[in-house]
């Protein structure tokens, strides 16, 4: 008996081959480039192999030719070429082969003859999930099986954050008071109370959805819930004798039980009647069940063991140095802001004000903003090592920071927990020292500059300068341990040339690179001195972004600084480039993120800047080759430079990246483009691009 997942037989290998059926999905961290080439060079190999194939692309202006329940129902086997994660419970009972997206490109034929032998994915009999997200032995570099799932938990929980955050801020700022007692107060039942209540529930949120979103990345929907419980859990300290949880580190820890659990129980055989119960009752139960019983009384007593033990510890510590001591508690705040470590310190120094010792307050509240402010601080310092998501993460950490709310900081911990972790607790530390040697006093339990705004800080300027140094040192020392972290990363992807950075326009900014005479002269003499060819009649090239005006036949540069000066001198003949230097400097800064060189000899610069009025498209050649650091080792022969400005930056880029990415990936394309004569045979060729 033939299996679905079995590919057709026939009476022989080139026969069964012009039967096969195959479906592939291609997707990229930011879905531009790399995302469409894969597509292409699958597609091609299969047209060449005789074979049927339909390429799904999960880009970033959403999941274009989407595969059907009948597509999926008649298909062979399927090919998962991403970098990103990608719901594979639709495919239960085909053949799956997964690989990183660099390997669409390089190896499409070699993929297309691995499927065939690929495991079948769900046979375990678990009903239904998705397989562990790894490679299946097509050598493709994929991120992390750990990676992928910390950030899809980031990413669920940072508007919880965000919204949280800010309106716990908010409701602080403008209806809060100070009280001895009580730290920052709002009266009971008034209008910021409910304010402030809404937002707690967005930070009480916050944990659980950090939880449950790294297990759905693992195991799939059977893992949400028991990862959202066991996310709540860890938060709620009563349920294992802790006046603390365990913050977003236990959250961590529960959502990776839950993934793997799960993934598990998926395993186990189960008869066939009972597979269709077990992602929506069985699994969801019986894990859900273990993994809370597990960290009430496996993990949590523990936690409520050091919670104790801490709290003894740092009472035999009240007759030491100050500044040791505030090192100490400016350390155990900014560990794991929230969580029982950092609850020990802030408890301790908050039972001391009754005694009327407040400056272990002090040293406290000195540490409490250090985080977010420390983190925010880092996304404006080097911008390039965040995302767009993340930056605006970064100023809702600022307005936090501000206000005492240390958990803004969170989403950076949790997403790069090796760098960010130990910057803030060098920054903490530095706050809680300064405090301590200073005799900074704090009359309520709570911290951060709006304490000592609203006048319940003693010794006001050396606060500030606490604050201040400690978030400088945690800046410093996250953008630091990032830039590390990331040039090891290049380094490493280097040996195995992977897919790289996707292709994403950079914001304005100050850019990296020297502005030498020579190449500023070519800029200005292409801007007075170069020629506006008509295009051909009738020819509208990338809907009219690419014109007579903007190509050139071959470039003088020779390096790549030289090659984006000559191409922004080309595009500002178009009349449409107010200021060419700062259009050359975003350009450049965008090639510090990562190269744009995409190999097959191709290179797309582009930059997003309001240094251009309108989106304009240049196309250049370079017969010698230009090194780009292109991923494939060639120089580029064939430039296309792309700008819009920060206001048109929606899906029209991404469009026109996506079409020109397709296309090139056409060898007939670009061997026709590269022995164009002119530049009017060369906007011939190009008005095939659509």
């Amino acid at each position: 008996m033939t299996s679905p997942a079995d590919p057709h037989t026939g009476g022989g290998a080139a026969e069964q081959r012009k039967k096969l059926k195959l479906l592939a999905v291609t997707a990229c961290p930011t879905g531009i480039a790399h995302t469409y080439m894969a597509a292409e060079k699958l597609q091609q190999a299969a047209d060449a192999l005789g074979i049927d194939m339909k390429v799904e692309t999960q880009g970033s202006i959403g999941a274009e030719n989407v595969l059907t329940d009948n597509d999926v129902k008649d298909a062979d086997g399927v090919i998962i070429a991403a970098d990103k994660d990608v719901d594979r419970s639709r495919f239960t009972g085909k053949r799956v082969l997964s690989v990183g997206v660099s390997e669409g490109i390089s190896h499409p034929e070699q993929l297309i003859e691995q499927v065939r032998s690929a495991p079948v994915h769900g046979a375990g009999g678990g009903g239904g999930g998705a397989e562990p997200l790894a490679s299946s032995g097509g050598g493709g570099r994929e991120r992390s099986v750990a990676y992928k799932a910390l950030m899809n938990g980031v990413s669920y929980m940072i508007p919880f954050v965000v919204v949280g955050g800010l309106l716990i801020a908010i409701s602080l700022s403008l209806g809060g008071h100070t009280d001895p007692k009580g730290g920052l107060v709002i009266p009971p039942d008034s209008f910021w109370m409910h304010v402030n209540q809404i937002g707690t529930i967005g930070f009480t949120l916050m944990v659980p959805i950090l939880s449950g979103y790294i297990a759905y990345a693992i195991g799939d929907r059977p893992a949400l819930v028991p990862g959202m419980i066991g996310g709540w859990i860890a938060n709620t300290g009563d349920l294992y004798d802790s006046k603390a949880g365990a913050g977003f580190i236990g959250a961590i820890v529960t959502g990776f039980l839950a993934g793997y659990l799960v993934l598990w129980i998926k395993k186990v055989k189960v008869p066939k009647f009972a597979r269709p119960i077990m992602p929506i009752i069985v699994i969801p139960i019986v894990a859900t069940t273990a993994l809370g019983l597990f960290f009430i009384y496996v993990i949590g007593k523990p936690i409520s063991w050091v919670f104790e033990h801490l709290t003894s510890w740092l009472s035999g510590m009240t007759g030491t140095s100050a500044i040791l001591l505030g090192a100490i508690l400016g350390l155990m705040i900014a560990f794991d802001m929230g969580g029982p470590v950092n609850k020990t310190a802030f408890l301790f120094g908050a039972g001391l004000i009754a005694t009327g010792n407040q400056t272990v307050m002090g040293m406290c509240a000195a540490a409490i903003p250090v985080m977010p402010l420390g983190q925010g601080l880092a996304t404006l310092i080097r911008k390039r090592l965040y995302t767009e998501q993340e930056r605006e993460t970064g100023l809702a950490a600022l307005f936090m920071g501000c206000f005492g709310i240390s958990e803004g900081a969170i989403p950076f911990a949790a997403a790069r927990p090796a760098q960010v972790i130990p910057a803030n607790m060098l920054g903490g530390s530095v706050a809680g020292a300064i405090a301590g040697m200073a005799g900074v006093e704090d009359a309520v339990p709570h911290g951060g500059p709006i304490v000592a705004v609203l006048g319940a800080v003693g010794g006001v300027p050396m606060f500030f300068v606490a604050v201040v140094a400690g978030s400088i040192v945690t800046a410093l020392a996250t953008v630091a341990l990032v830039d590390l972290s990331e040039r090891k990363r290049r380094g490493e992807a280097l040996v195995s040339v992977p897919a790289g950075p996707e292709p994403a326009l950079a914001a304005v900014g100050v850019g990296a690179g020297a502005t030498g005479s020579a190449a500023q002269g070519a800029v200005a003499a292409a801007q007075i001195t170069s020629p506006a060819p008509a295009d051909p009649a009738g020819a509208e090239v990338l809907s009219g972004y690419l014109t007579g005006q903007t190509v050139k036949v071959e470039l003088d540069a020779r390096d790549k600084e030289a090659a984006i000066r000559e191409m922004a001198g080309l595009l500002a003949a178009t009349g449409k480039v107010g200021d060419v230097e700062e259009l050359v400097r975003t350009a450049l800064r965008r090639e510090a993120q990562g190269t744009t060189g995409l190999g097959e000899e191709i290179a797309i610069p582009h930059a997003k800047t309001d240094a251009v009025t309108a989106p304009v498209v240049g196309f250049a050649r370079s017969a010698e080759g230009i090194e780009w650091g292109s991923l494939d080792g060639t120089k580029a022969k064939l430039v296309f430079m792309i700008s819009v400005p920060e206001a048109a930056a929606g899906d029209e880029h991404l469009r026109i990246l996506a079409l020109l990415s397709r296309k090139l990936m056409d060898t007939d394309f670009r061997a026709r483009l590269q022995a164009a004569p002119d530049d009017a045979a060369i906007l011939e060729v190009l008005s095939e691009v659509r």
